[in-house]
C-alpha cells in the first residue's frame, strides 16, 4: 500500500495566508517578507510587505518580522536561517520536528516555540478558510517575540528552547 501523501493542488500550494487572530495576538510586526500578493492579501500583516516578486531574502530585515513562509524545502530552509540570523522574528512552521531543519536550525537557535492545540484554517486565495493535513507550531527569536508566545493565550503547548 502506498501511504505517501498524494499531491494535489490544494495540499500542495504554497499559498496558506495566516489568519487575522494570530496576528491579533502576537502583533505588531513591522515586517512580512513572505507576503500574499496585493491583489489576494486577506489583510496586511506588517507595513512593509514582501511578496515573491519583491525576493524577501534579497532585502535587508529589521524591526519585527512575521513569517509564514513558503513550504517548499529549499526556500522554507533558506528564510528559517535568515530569521535565525535576524534574531527578532515569529513564524508559523509545519509541525514536523524530527527533520533536517528543525534538528539543524530551528532547535539550536529559536528561543520558544507553541505546539498549536488545533489545525489553523488558512485563507486560501479565493477567501475560503480550510485546514492542511499537518499541524502548526509558532517559533520565535528573540527575547521580545518569545515574550509575545509566551503571553499569548494561543491555544497549544509552549516549550523553551534557548534563551
Amino acid at each position: 500500500m502506498d501511504t505517501r501523501q498524494q499531491r494535489n493542488p490544494t495540499v500542495s500550494t504554497d499559498d496558506w495566508y495566516t489568519p487575522r487572530w494570530i496576528i491579533d495576538r502576537l502583533g505588531p510586526f513591522d515586517l512580512d517578507p513572505c507576503a500574499p500578493p496585493k491583489d489576494v492579501r486577506p489583510f496586511d500583516i506588517a507595513p512593509t510587505a514582501w511578496t515573491k516578486e519583491d525576493d524577501g531574502l534579497a532585502h535587508d530585515w529589521f524591526g519585527t518580522v512575521w513569517m509564514n513562509p513558503p513550504y517548499s524545502r529549499v526556500l522554507l530552509r533558506r528564510f528559517c536561517e535568515r530569521m535565525a540570523r535576524h534574531g527578532d522574528d515569529i513564524a508559523l512552521l509545519v509541525n514536523r520536528q524530527d527533520n533536517l531543519l528543525w534538528q539543524e536550525v530551528i532547535f539550536p537557535t529559536a528561543a520558544s516555540m507553541i505546539f498549536m492545540r488545533h489545525r489553523v484554517k488558512f485563507i486560501q486565495p479565493d477567501g475560503r478558510k480550510s485546514s492542511p493535513f499537518f499541524g502548526s507550531c509558532l517559533v520565535a527569536w528573540g527575547h521580545e517575540c518569545d515574550r509575545r508566545l509566551r503571553q499569548s493565550d494561543i491555544e497549544g503547548k509552549y516549550v523553551v528552547l534557548n534563551l
